[in-house]
């Protein structure tokens, strides 16, 4: 689908591009991020903590960025349903429960009669920029896109064409699929963007940029394995 349409005397002009919902899946905490925990570095109440924190953190930028309609989460875990619900964030059970691009097209079906574009972000961006996320959906145009993990290989944003369906090709080599499905790559200088937090190193990429406030607290003490039941606090401020 062409992003322009022809102006009277032959020019063309960008097409109006509806604002995007974004669907972001979460499977639940003690099954999320298994690569970061497999590390041994923390208990696995703190390792819930940190799962949660960067969720809430990707979530929260998200909502803060132009051309972000909407954000829904997709999750079955009791204690995000409670949290995102809570800071007005719509929540929709993980019916399927059979890995992410299921969970994303049933999703996209429950949002399909009442929104004119949707997309999918992952949930463990946690130094998210709403600038630089607003900068790729302006680049996006109408275009089906993917914005590709800083290794090239994975996928951090997948959007669909306005009034078509979403297609989620998630898994490895992600970024190859969604390419092959003919969606354009997005390149732009938004790091935050592309640094998806799978393993230590990830986090230490993330936390070069600049962690969102939850996340920060999680890995400085303020909220971890000596406060697994202690939040922030500042949950519905979303």
């Amino acid at each position: 689908m062409s992003a322009n349409h022809t102006r009277p005397g032959g020019r063309s002009a960008p097409r109006a591009c509806p604002a995007v919902h974004l669907i972001v899946p979460i499977k639940p905490l003690h099954l999320a991020k298994s690569r970061l925990f497999s590390g041994g570095a923390r208990h696995p109440a703190a390792h819930a903590e940190l799962v949660a924190a960067v969720a809430l953190d990707t979530v929260a930028a998200a909502r803060r960025a132009e051309g972000v309609a909407d954000v829904v989460v997709i999750t079955s875990d009791p204690r995000l349903t409670t949290e995102f619900t809570a800071a007005g964030v719509e929540v929709l059970a993980d019916v399927p429960a059979a890995g992410l691009n299921p969970a994303l097209r049933h999703g996209a079906a429950e949002l399909w009669p009442r929104v004119a574009r949707i997309g999918a972000l992952q949930a463990d961006l946690p130094a998210l920029r709403p600038d630089e996320l607003a900068a790729a959906l302006r680049a996006a145009g109408s275009d089906r896109s993917f914005c590709p993990d800083r290794h090239g290989t994975g996928t951090t944003l997948l959007l669909a064409e306005p009034g078509q369906p979403l297609d989620p090709r998630f898994g490895p080599g992600s970024a190859d699929a969604h390419a092959e499905s003919g969606a354009k790559p997005l390149l732009g200088p938004w790091d935050s963007l592309r640094c998806d937090v799978d393993t230590e190193t990830d986090l230490a990429a993330a936390r070069a940029l600049g962690l969102g406030r939850r996340t920060g607290a999680v890995l400085s003490g303020g909220i971890g394995s000596n406060h697994a039941n202690q939040h922030n606090g500042d949950t519905k401020r979303l």
